[in-house]
C-alpha cells in the first residue's frame, strides 16, 4: 500500500471526530436550552423545539422557502450586503491613500476618529432627515457603520508592509500605481479581509436597527412588530433566523477568503 493511501485512512477516520467536536457543543447547548425552558415553563423563554416549529411555519414550510421568507429576509439581506460592500469599498479606498502617504493620513485621521466614535443609533435621525425613510437611508447607515473598521484595518495593513518590499520597488523604479496593485495591496490583504469579516456581522446589526424605523417589511420590521404585539415566539424566531443568516454569510466569506489568500501573489 502506498504512503498516500496510509495517510488517507487516518484522515477519513478523523472527519467524524472533527464533526463531532464541532457539533457536540451545539447539540449539548440545545439540549440544555430545551430542558431549562421546559423546567422554567415561562412564556418568555420558549424551548428551541417550539421556536424551530414556528420558523418552519413562517419561512420554511414550503418545499424550500415560503413567500414570507423573501418578504422578510430577502430585502434585509440585500440591504446588509449592499451597505457592507459599499462600506468596504470606501474603507479600502481611503485606507490605501491614508496608509500609503503620511501627508494624507494627517488629513484623514481627525475626521475618521471623530466619525467612527459616533454611536450609530444617534445618527439614525440624521440619515432619516437627509436620505428619507427608504432603502437609501438604510444602506447609507450600514455603509457608514461598516466603513470605519475596514478603513482602519487597511491603513494598518498598508503601514505594516515590509519596508524591503517598498525599497525594492523604488530601486527598480516601479510606478506608484503598480506598487499599490502588485506590492502594497497583496501584502495588506490579510488585514483588509479581517476588517471586512468583522463588519459582516456589523452590517446585520445595523440592518436590523435601520428597519426598526418607518419600514414596512424586512426582518428588523418583523422583529420590532413582534415585540410591540408581545408575540414572544416570533421574536425568538426572528433572532434565531438572524443568527443563522449571519452564520451562513460567515461560512461563505471564509470560503472566499481562503480562495483569495491562496491566489494572491507571494
Amino acid at each position: 500500500m502506498s504512503g498516500g493511501a496510509h495517510m488517507a485512512v487516518p484522515a477519513a477516520k478523523g472527519r467524524p471526530a472533527r464533526l463531532a467536536v464541532r457539533l457536540g457543543p451545539i447539540l449539548l447547548a440545545l439540549l440544555l436550552w430545551q430542558w431549562a425552558a421546559l423546567a422554567a415553563g415561562s412564556p418568555f423563554f420558549p424551548p428551541p423545539a417550539r421556536i424551530a416549529a414556528r420558523m418552519a411555519e413562517l419561512w420554511f414550510s414550503e418545499p424550500l422557502l415560503t413567500e414570507r421568507f423573501w418578504l422578510d429576509a430577502g430585502p434585509s439581506v440585500l440591504r446588509a450586503l449592499a451597505g457592507w460592500l459599499a462600506g468596504a469599498a470606501a474603507g479600502v479606498a481611503v485606507g490605501l491613500v491614508a496608509g500609503q502617504w503620511t501627508a494624507a493620513a494627517g488629513y484623514v485621521d481627525p475626521p475618521v476618529n471623530f466619525l467612527r466614535s459616533l454611536p450609530k443609533p444617534a445618527i439614525v435621525p440624521v440619515f432619516l432627515l437627509v436620505f428619507g425613510s427608504g432603502d437609501l437611508m438604510r444602506i447609507g447607515l450600514i455603509t457608514f457603520g461598516c466603513a470605519w473598521p475596514v478603513l482602519l484595518n487597511t491603513m494598518q495593513g498598508v503601514r505594516s508592509v515590509d519596508p524591503m518590499y517598498r525599497e525594492t520597488a523604488r530601486a527598480f523604479h516601479i510606478p506608484t500605481r503598480t506598487q499599490l496593485v502588485k506590492v502594497v495591496i497583496p501584502a495588506a490583504l490579510p488585514k483588509i479581509i479581517a476588517g471586512m469579516r468583522v463588519t459582516l456581522s456589523l452590517s446585520l446589526i445595523l440592518m436590523v436597527l435601520s428597519e426598526w424605523l418607518l419600514a414596512d417589511h424586512g426582518l428588523g420590521h418583523f422583529l420590532i412588530n413582534a415585540q410591540r404585539t408581545f408575540e414572544i415566539l416570533d421574536v425568538w424566531a426572528a433572532i434565531v433566523l438572524l443568527g443563522l443568516i449571519g452564520y451562513l454569510l460567515n461560512v461563505l466569506f471564509l470560503a472566499a477568503e481562503r480562495r483569495v489568500l491562496r491566489s494572491r501573489p507571494a
